[in-house]
C-alpha cells in the first residue's frame, strides 16, 4: 500500500482492499458505467474502484462509514467537482436522497463480508429505485445468491434475491488481488431487478416469513417447518407435496404457499 495513503485495513469494517488492476479493469467493463448514470458505490476504501468509476462516468456518489478513509478520498479526488462522499452506514442511508426524477441507481461495491447479507437485503427492499447491482462478494455469498433448487445452497438469500432479480455470477477473484488478503476466494455478481416480478406475491412479508420459516430446519419437512402457518391439508389442496424438503420446491411454488397463507382467515382471539 502506498505510504501516503497509510491506513490499516480495520477488522470491525471488514475491509479487504482490491488492488489488482486486471480486476478493477474486468469489473469496470462489466458495469460499463455512462455519463447520465446515478452510480454509487459503497465502500471505496482507498478508491481503487472509484478512480476508473470517476474517469469513465464523471460522478459518483460514495458511501464510506470509516471516517479515517475520507480525508484520503477527499484528497486523491478533488478535481472532480461531483464527487460527493456521504458519511456514514450503508444499511441506514436514504437512497432516494441522491436520486433526480426519471433515474434509477447503480450500485456497486467491494462489500464488508460480515455483513453483505443485511446489505443486500436492505438494496432488495429499495428495488423498484435500482436499475441494477454489481457487487464484490465472498464467493460462497454469490453461489447461494444465484442457487437454484435441489442444491445445498439454495435457500433464503437466493430466493429473495431471485424474486425481485435476475441474477448473474460473473467472475471469481482470489485472495492476491486484495490486501489484506482475505481467507477465501471472492466472486463479482451483476443483480438486475425485474421492471415486473415474474411471479409477485400477494403480501412479500409473508412470502419472506415462509421462506424463513421453512429453511429455519433444512434437514425436516415442509409439513413440520411450516405447521405453524398452514396444515398438510391446505399445503396439499395448493399441489404442494408435503415430504419434500425445503430445498426441493421452487419460488414459484413459494409464492404459491404465501398466497394461501395470505388468503386464511386471521386467527380468532387465542389462536396462533
Amino acid at each position: 500500500m502506498p505510504k501516503a495513503h497509510g491506513h490499516r485495513a480495520r477488522k470491525r469494517f471488514g475491509q479487504n482492499f482490491l488492488h489488482d488492476s486486471h480486476v478493477i479493469d474486468k469489473i469496470v467493463r462489466s458495469i460499463n458505467p455512462k455519463h447520465s448514470d446515478c452510480l454509487v458505490e459503497i465502500g471505496p476504501g482507498m478508491g481503487a474502484l472509484t478512480e476508473p468509476l470517476l474517469e469513465a462516468c464523471g460522478k459518483l456518489d460514495v458511501v464510506e462509514l470509516d471516517r479515517d478513509l475520507i480525508p484520503i478520498l477527499r484528497t486523491k479526488f478533488f478535481n472532480y467537482p461531483e464527487f460527493t462522499i456521504h458519511e456514514g452506514d450503508a444499511l441506514k442511508f436514504d437512497f432516494n436522497t441522491i436520486l433526480k426524477p426519471g433515474q434509477q441507481l447503480r450500485i456497486v461495491g467491494n462489500l464488508p463480508y460480515n455483513i453483505s447479507t443485511p446489505l443486500i437485503f436492505h438494496f432488495l427492499a429499495h428495488h423498484t429505485i435500482v436499475q441494477d447491482m454489481h457487487f464484490m462478494l465472498q464467493k460462497e455469498v454469490v453461489e447461494r445468491l444465484a442457487a437454484g433448487p435441489g442444491t445445498s445452497d439454495y435457500g433464503r438469500l437466493g430466493i429473495m434475491a431471485q424474486y425481485y432479480c435476475k441474477v448473474e455470477p460473473l467472475f471469481i477473484v482470489g485472495p492476491g488481488s486484495f490486501n489484506p488478503p482475505p481467507k477465501v476466494d471472492s466472486a463479482i455478481v451483476r443483480m438486475r431487478p425485474y421492471d415486473e416480478l415474474p411471479y409477485p406475491a400477494k403480501d412479500v412479508k409473508i412470502l419472506e416469513r415462509v421462506v424463513r420459516e421453512a429453511f429455519s430446519m433444512r434437514r425436516k419437512t415442509l409439513r413440520n417447518t411450516l405447521k405453524n402457518l398452514i396444515s398438510t391439508e391446505q399445503l396439499e389442496a395448493i399441489g404442494i407435496d408435503t415430504s419434500l424438503r425445503p430445498e426441493r420446491l421452487t419460488l414459484q411454488e413459494y409464492v404459491r404457499i404465501a398466497d394461501a397463507v395470505a388468503d386464511l382467515p386471521a386467527p380468532t382471539s387465542g389462536e396462533e
